[in-house]
């Protein structure tokens, strides 16, 4: 049985396009790794190996007779239990959700599908996607790729350990508030939150209509690329996804990063930092530097502000998605998740509707004063380093709202605005868990991140680094 451990989704892809690797060999090996890993850290709700290894075969057969392959071509993939699949059921790892057929497939799968890639089965994930940790009490917690004891990340909780533990290249997750860099960083691998509207949201779970992003993970910022590539552009059945046309992300990534301007915030992102999350930091600072790229410091707009703003939007726009169901059906949510989706019966109409108002202006005025100074903006993406399951597993009270604000603290700002923003693993702190830095770029600078982290990515191998046990 070959090995795919630590390869990378474009290693992977390349080597099905030449024919030194079978997608039925790969799809064996991504299906071997799930069954012996998931008893361990949860990170997988179904697998449906049949249907996998029928279409790996149709994919070498395909590739066999000459057919044009696409930049996926017989890659196994897993995605977050939120992107709808018609005739699939999609829970979105809750009881309401647990037996929902789907009626419509994501735009999202098909392109994914269109591209060659392929699904061997459905990922864990935080409660209807509510909640930063990847506790779930329906389907259980999710657990972290490097020790089981400590938190996955979430909400995309699966995805991220999925692809941290080798189990597949690369994962489709969701971001309203940090849920996708959050469980990539967490379990040391990359992950893009895209400018909103970038990719289509058609065919997936909703959470905040307002500020909901949907976002790939996997092992390099290469990787990222290439599913951008296949990802983004209008889709017709999306009214708000943007018409701005897509760039070829795999080149704009490989360009050199010499006279670049890296931003350096001193004040907010670096507030609850601990000592060895700045070490890091200012150790992944110093190799752009060697690569060529300027460092300045600046001063950021006050975003302490902009995190409550996302927080009177999102929970007053959930409120209004599960209303009914609260009404209804609360004792089929977990204690912790009833609370969260009900916060919005608090928030005034005014609040709301002021939040969505002041949003255009702060964005405004955020990349006026940032990125005249910088092209990029360089922060951590978790200031602490990754906490036990049991620590954070507090309940309903006010210990959680802590936890939440802890863990969001770096990434929720950046839901508000709508910028695009990547976690790149960085190192690891003295507890053995990973460390993520996060680039921030102006609208549609996708590319510029991409370019930014693969730089740092070939100077370093925190991306190359797999659990013991694996």
């Amino acid at each position: 049985m070959i090995d795919l451990t630590g390869q990378s989704l474009t290693e992977i892809a390349d080597a099905i396009a030449s024919g030194e690797l079978t997608s039925r060999a790969a799809t064996e090996a991504c299906l071997d790794r799930a069954r012996a890993l998931n008893p361990l850290l949860n990170c997988v709700l179904r697998l449906d190996a049949q249907a996998a290894l029928e279409a790996a075969d149709r994919a070498d057969r395909e590739r066999s007779r000459g057919a044009r392959l696409g930049l996926l071509h017989g890659v196994p993939l897993a995605h977050k239990d939120m992107f709808y699949r018609a005739g699939r059921v999609s829970s979105c790892a809750s009881t309401i959700h647990a037996t929902r057929i789907a009626t419509t497939t994501s735009t999202l799968l098909e392109r994914l599908d269109a591209a060659g890639g392929l699904e061997i089965g459905v990922l864990n994930m935080a409660e209807f996607a509510l909640g930063p940790t990847g506790h779930n009490a329906i389907t259980g917690h999710c657990r972290n790729a490097w020790n089981p004891q400590y938190v996955s990340g979430g909400s995309s909780s699966g995805s991220g350990v999925a692809v941290g533990a080798g189990i597949v290249p690369a994962s489709l997750g969701s971001d309203t508030g940090g849920s996708v860099r959050l469980p990539a960083a967490i379990n040391g691998v990359t992950g893009l939150k895209p400018t909103q509207g970038r990719l289509s949201r058609q065919g997936l779970m909703p959470l905040s209509w307002s500020i909901d992003t949907a976002g790939p993970i996997a092992r390099t910022a290469l990787d990222i690329a290439r599913l951008m590539n296949v990802l983004a552009g209008h889709d017709q059945a999306d009214p708000t996804s943007s018409r701005r046309a897509v760039p070829d992300y795999a080149a704009l990534c490989r360009r050199a990063i010499e006279g670049l301007r890296i931003g350096v915030p001193r004040n907010y992102f670096y507030d609850p930092a601990s000592p060895e999350v700045r070490y890091l930091m200012e150790d992944s600072l110093a190799v752009l530097e060697r690569c060529g790229a300027r460092l300045v410091e600046l001063d950021v707009p006050e975003l302490s502000n902009l995190t409550e703003l996302s927080r009177v939007i999102v929970y007053s726009e959930v409120t209004a998605l599960h209303g009914t169901w609260l009404r209804e059906r609360r004792q089929e949510y977990s204690p912790q998740v009833a609370v969260r989706a009900a916060t919005g019966i608090a928030i005034p109409a005014a609040a709301y509707l002021e939040a969505l108002c002041l949003r255009a202006g702060m964005l405004r005025r955020f990349v006026e004063h940032v990125y005249r100074h910088c092209d990029v903006l360089h922060t951590p993406t978790i200031a602490i380093p990754v906490p036990t399951i049991e620590a954070t597993d507090v309940g309903s009270g006010e210990a959680m709202w802590r936890i939440i604000a802890q863990l969001v603290h770096c990434t929720a700002p950046v839901n508000y605005l709508g910028l695009p923003a990547l976690a790149v693993p960085a190192g690891f702190t003295r507890n053995g868990l990973p460390a993520s830095l996060q680039l921030i770029g102006r609208p549609f600078a996708e590319g510029t991140l991409l370019r930014v982290a693969h730089a740092y990515q070939l100077e370093t191998d925190w991306h190359r680094r797999i659990p013991e046990r694996s």
